[in-house]
């Protein structure tokens, strides 16, 4: 019993690791989205709030973000492409896009 005392701490914090996720916001900083975009402010990309209201009340709009993310896009800000990003998993992808358009 002793024993069983003894590891539970260390079992409670595997279980506490596995269950942790990056936020949108840690992620946009992991893949570097960053460089390009702000959440408030325009850089070489458009702000993440810009995308949000562009995209408000579109129900496409997180599929059309994720696709663009994921292959790049052309045109749709300007004449700056944004390149193809092939680090982020798809649920990278789907957790970035949802910070995105959550944003006021």
């Amino acid at each position: 019993m002793k024993k069983f005392l003894l590891l539970l701490p260390f079992a409670a914090f595997l279980a506490v690791g596995t269950v942790y996720a990056d936020s949108g916001e840690d992620l946009t900083k992991k893949y570097r989205c960053t460089t390009c975009h702000d959440a408030e402010k325009k850089k070489m990309g458009p702000s993440y709030k810009e995308i949000a209201k562009k995209n408000a009340g579109d129900p496409k709009a997180a599929e059309h973000l994720a696709k663009d993310i994921r292959k790049g896009s052309r045109g749709v800000w300007g004449n700056a492409p944004m390149p193809p990003q092939t680090q982020p998993s798809d649920e990278d992808i789907k957790v970035m896009v949802d910070y995105i358009l959550s944003l006021k």
